[in-house]
């Protein structure tokens, strides 16, 4: 079975929103209860609790006279909640994210419907006491609905994410070109075909609405906490941000669409981006970047189509290799952008050649794991420091 997902933007109405602003706040307020109570346990007894013991709570707390309005919440929204908390204790456990966080009201809330929602006449209906919302379905919905999670955003857009499954199998491509992707920060990726060398320069989403951002975050600071007037304006924050996470999602998901299109594999580098941050000079530019984001699309891009994408180690010289003769240089400073090979004399442009060698290891790779590969370059040569 193959997964799909379609965003829509949503248009409540004034009743609807008030409902939808209860469920976002039940849901809220039981993560966060649900959250504590797990905290206490294991601080206690030195075990968690699982989805069927903390779903077990909600039928005494839908009675309590201090929790009562909880039962005005359609059920299975809550018991999702419940799902995602545990999920998320498991991707901690096993190291794949941190300690989760409890929520506040501020900032982008979300609910999810595991089933029972339905396009009528281009429009969402929800189940439970919202009904149909208005909405704008800008490509057909195709399969059986799995999952709707209905977020606000921090300026004050509703949104769907609807998740559906499709009937048939991802195919597998064996035919295609296979680019090497080198990311940086002048030019967000350096991009090879083993042929020639493409080079896209780093947008910089956040730089060219930085002085504008500035302007606005220092009004809103002057603005008096509380006030109706500091709320409205925080929205106006939020709307830009918003705008610069849009192009930052729009170059992304282009960029990843045309590479994925013509390719059957894309081969990049494992980058540690959290370790990288932490160099304050680089950290804002690396962030604006969003290098994970682009590898996240080619992902699921990739397997969508049948390719591969193939991650190479974070520790590879990509940089310190000639790609030519693959003779190892011992330092190469990032302030040096083009160098020669002192043992072909080769002449090479350092993120070009840097490309040329992820490409290079990631083929060499999927032969190890007995991949067919088309038009591989220089016969799947191994460079000198891979070998036994």
């Amino acid at each position: 079975m193959l997964h799909k997902a379609v965003q829509v933007r949503l248009y409540p109405t004034a009743l609807q929103e008030a409902h939808l602003a209860q469920t976002f706040g039940c849901s809220r307020w039981w993560w966060n209860y649900a959250l504590n109570k797990s905290i206490q346990v294991y601080q206690d007894t030195g075990k968690g609790m699982g989805q069927v013991a903390l779903n077990a709570l909600l039928p005494k707390l839908k009675k309590a006279e201090d929790t009562i309005w909880l039962a005005n919440c359609y059920s299975q929204v809550l018991q999702a909640t419940t799902l995602n908390l545990t999920t998320a204790y498991k991707n901690f456990f096993e190291q794949r994210a941190g300690f989760p966080k409890f929520k506040s009201k501020h900032g982008k809330q979300s609910i999810q419907y595991p089933q029972n929602v339905k396009i009528v006449d281009g429009n969402v209906k929800l189940p439970g006491n919202i009904g149909i919302v208005k909405a704008k379905i800008h490509r057909p919905i195709e399969g059986k609905i799995k999952t709707v999670t209905v977020s606000k955003t921090p300026s004050g857009k509703y949104l769907a994410s609807i998740l559906t499954e499709i009937e048939g199998e991802n195919q597998t491509i064996s035919e295609g070109k296979i680019y090497g992707i080198d990311l940086g920060i002048k030019h967000f990726a350096v991009v090879t075909d083993g042929e020639k060398v493409s080079k896209y320069d780093n947008p910089k989403h956040l730089a060219k609405h930085e002085k504008n951002l500035k302007r606005k975050q220092k009004k809103l600071a002057r603005k008096q906490k509380g006030s109706k007037s500091r709320n409205k304006y925080r929205q106006v924050v939020a709307a830009l941000y918003e705008r610069v996470s849009n192009s930052r999602q729009d170059f992304l998901h282009k960029l990843s669409h045309k590479l994925v299109s013509d390719s059957q594999a894309v081969i990049v580098e494992n980058l540690h981006v959290k370790g990288m941050v932490r160099n304050h000079n680089l950290a804002k530019a690396i962030s604006d970047a969003g290098w994970g984001t682009f590898t996240n699309f080619l992902a699921y891009k990739v397997e969508r189509k049948g390719a591969k994408l193939v991650e190479i180690d974070r520790w590879f010289p990509s940089s310190k290799l000639c790609s030519n003769c693959f003779y190892q240089v011992n330092e190469m400073p990032l302030d040096v952008r083009e160098w020669t090979c002192p043992n072909c004399g080769t002449d090479h442009d350092r993120d070009g050649n840097a490309a040329m060698n992820i490409r290079a290891e990631g083929i060499r790779m999927l032969k190890t794991d007995g991949a067919a590969v088309w038009r591989c370059r220089r016969g799947g040569k191994t460079p000198s420091w891979a070998k036994v």
